[in-house]
Order: C-alpha cells, then sequence, then structure tokens
C-alpha cells in the first residue's frame, strides 16, 4: 500500500492551482471578455500543471490521474469560493467530500 507522502500532495495541490488558473485564464478570455494577452500566462500555467502533475509518486499515470481529479474537484470549489466569491452550497462540499474518499480509495486500496 503506498503512502501519500508530502511530496504527492503538494504536487496535486501546486497542480490544481495551475490547472484552475490555466483554465480560468481562458475563461476570462471568452466569457469575461479580459484581453487576448491572458492566454499566455494560462498557456504557462497549464504547461506548469502538466509538470507538477507528472511529480507524483505512482507506478502508472492513469492511477495519478484518476485520484487526481477528486483534488481537482475539491479546489475547484475553493476557486469558486475564495476568487470567484461565491460560497459552495452543501450540494458542493458533499460531492467533494465523496470526490476525496473515492480518491484516497484510488491512492490506498490494496494493489495484487
Amino acid at each position: 500500500m503506498p503512502s501519500l507522502a508530502i511530496p504527492t500532495l503538494a504536487a496535486f495541490a501546486a497542480a490544481a492551482i495551475a490547472e484552475i488558473a490555466g483554465c480560468f485564464a481562458f475563461w476570462a478570455w471568452l466569457r469575461l471578455g479580459k484581453s487576448v494577452l491572458w492566454l499566455g500566462p494560462g498557456l504557462m500555467a497549464l504547461a506548469f500543471f502538466a509538470w507538477a502533475l507528472a511529480q507524483v509518486e505512482a507506478e502508472h499515470a492513469g492511477r495519478a490521474y484518476a485520484a487526481y481529479g477528486g483534488v481537482y474537484i475539491a479546489a475547484s470549489l475553493a476557486w469558486l469560493w475564495m476568487v470567484e466569491g461565491q460560497r459552495p452550497d452543501r450540494w458542493d462540499m458533499t460531492g467533494a467530500a465523496i470526490c476525496l474518499v473515492g480518491a484516497a480509495v484510488i491512492l490506498f486500496g490494496p494493489r495484487s
């Protein structure tokens, strides 16, 4: 059973922040009327996201990506609250908790 080391948590956190920031740059350009210049930093953030996720200690990329999915969902709700000023409701929080439990099962499930 692999242990969830601080470096893995840090890689997931960095990946989530970078992915959400990069995607938000595109959202801002397409949906909020921001300058096309938002795309440069957005692309750099997305490249950093890919690098950070590749730092996760896992034998298979798909398993690392699947576990990251739960972290991404929770981080997206944190972004919703902290950056966009919309507090997640109980259904958002319940869904995120379910996803984090799923991510833990993927990370800590016994492997043969």
